[in-house]
């Protein structure tokens, strides 16, 4: 598998840029995968400068509904539009089914900004709350189970539900897991659901104890001295090997996961392999 990421809080190579939000591209054997899209059409620019064609990815895969994961895909419609020659075949957008919710925050919209019916246009809509394989090595996770009480238990803003606004618990937070040789490489978009409850639920559905790397957002911006304690034990347990800690993880937590002694350095461009 071959990960390359597109969008991220930091860029510090020649002419790729960054914003805050996420996205990254994945290629396995035969199989392509757009994951998230940040907030703007910077994620096609830098892979456009990357010499990645988007639109031959097989899939989109949304990590969870907020915008600075999901409104890139107004731009990405425009790309299908506007481009020279049709697509063969429809990619297929993959996320949990609450992804498209709207969502508020301080009277401002948290969630996508284009509908379902637009994105239909482009894509077959797939959605999930159960794990789901992608290929014969990598797996959507669904929705995560939330085990640790000191991670995944914050609201972000409102959610319509059923007609109704209620607080915003952000059960669409997904990620997704690789089989490799040597353990599994978890990948993250911001894991609000909590990186320990996400490491813990691919270790379940891939049947393996074994993690190499780790890469993603972590959801650790200002967190509780209980959370980010649990958070870094647990992954000293869980002995990661090597951690690459992106988008919505800010300073001090990258600081004190120093520690653990496996922090990578992370920007936009980096591109890993795993076999």
């Amino acid at each position: 598998m071959r990960l390359t990421i597109l969008i991220d809080n930091t860029a510090n190579m020649r002419d790729l840029k960054a914003e805050s939000g996420f996205s990254l591209y994945i290629e396995d054997q035969s199989t392509k995968i757009l994951f998230d899209t940040g907030c703007s059409a910077l994620f096609m620019e830098n892979a456009h400068k990357l010499g990645i064609n988007l639109r031959e990815a097989d899939y989109i895969i949304l990590s969870h509904g907020h915008y600075d994961h999901t409104w890139g895909l107004k731009h990405l419609l425009h790309l299908y539009f506007t481009a020279d020659t049709p697509h063969s075949s429809k990619p297929i957008l993959l996320t949990h089914p609450l992804s498209f919710s709207h969502r508020t925050k301080d009277g401002k919209n948290m969630g996508c900004n284009v509908s379902e019916e637009e994105l239909m246009s482009s894509f077959t809509i797939h959605k999930s709350k159960t794990p789901l394989w992608i290929s014969k090595q990598l797996v959507f996770l669904g929705e995560i189970e939330r085990k640790f009480p000191y991670e995944g238990n914050h609201t972000i803003g409102q959610i319509i539900k059923n007609g109704i606004a209620v607080n915003d618990s952000m059960e669409d937070d997904t990620a997704l897991a690789y089989k490799s040789s040597q353990g599994l490489v978890i990948i993250t978009g911001c894991s609000h659901s909590g990186i320990c409850n996400i490491v813990e639920q691919a270790k379940e559905i891939c049947q393996d104890d074994r993690v190499l790397s780790i890469i993603g957002g972590l959801h650790l911006r200002k967190p509780s001295i209980e959370q980010l304690n649990g958070t870094i034990t647990y992954l000293r347990q869980t002995n990661v090997r090597k951690l690459y800690a992106c988008h919505c993880t800010d300073q001090p937590s990258r600081i004190a996961l120093a520690q653990l002694g496996n922090l990578c350095e992370t920007t936009v461009g980096l591109t890993l392999e795993y076999p």
